[in-house]
């Protein structure tokens, strides 16, 4: 490590001696754990204290490491499990599964056990109307990419295609989803030949401004659904 900034491992456990001592139990997470860690990378800790009234997230700056802490008393952790599980995001199931223990009283190999559990069984399946729903809003941003004579206004309409496609790639195959970075991971994580495809056609359009790739990619997307939906769509009649 550069400078004063310790070994993640040596850094974590200063930290919750420092912060939480009392804590029953401590997990660090996130890219040092995982192998994938920049210059810009954040240590991720998982804190649990009975004591704590409610869960909450805070960032510090100790040990020459930015921290992210995410903080939960024993009912907590399972309320936020379940509300990522229904968002198909596992964030807090993947970090608990996949951290190292820093500190425990007897019960982190459990809360694992039920992280895993739920990684393992994957999200709720889409029903028929809620892929007819996303098929629809997918067509329409479409179709405005198809028509825009914008570049600027068309960047983004690319940009809102991309998530939504993607989103619908992994719901519809049972798949977790995520945001930013984590949408090409989950998609990789998938199916990685076609997260190349994913990646190659939208950088073709970013480099070149060629909108035909895309719109193949989501019409191959939609065909085994139905194809895109507008005529006869309707919501809340």
């Amino acid at each position: 490590m550069k400078g004063n900034k310790k070994q993640p491992v040596d850094a974590a456990k200063q930290f919750i001696n420092k912060h939480y001592p009392n804590c029953q139990g401590a997990i660090l997470a996130g890219s040092v754990v995982r192998g994938e860690a920049t210059d810009t990378s954040d240590l991720d800790i998982v804190v649990f204290d009975k004591l704590i009234a409610s869960a909450y997230r805070e960032s510090l700056q100790d040990f020459g490491w930015a921290i992210e802490v995410f903080v939960h008393n024993w009912e907590s952790y399972k309320q936020y499990f379940e509300s990522d599980r229904k968002r198909a995001r596992p964030s807090l199931p993947k970090m608990v599964f996949e951290g190292v223990i820093l500190k425990d009283n007897g019960s982190l190999e459990f809360i694992k056990k039920e992280a895993e559990s739920i990684l393992q069984s994957g999200p709720d399946k889409w029903s028929d109307e809620t892929i007819r729903i996303k098929r629809y809003f997918i067509t329409d941003a479409l179709d405005d990419f198809k028509g825009c004579l914008n570049r600027a206004e068309e960047i983004f309409i690319a940009n809102t295609l991309a998530e939504l496609v993607s989103e619908f790639v992994l719901r519809t195959n049972q798949q977790w989803i995520g945001t930013s970075k984590w949408i090409v991971r989950a998609l990789k994580q998938y199916d990685e030949v076609f997260a190349i495809q994913f990646v190659t056609t939208f950088d073709c359009y970013y480099r070149t401004g060629d909108k035909e790739p895309i719109i193949q990619l989501v019409e191959e997307v939609l065909q085994p659904f139905g194809g895109p939906l507008f005529h006869g769509f309707s919501l809340g009649k």
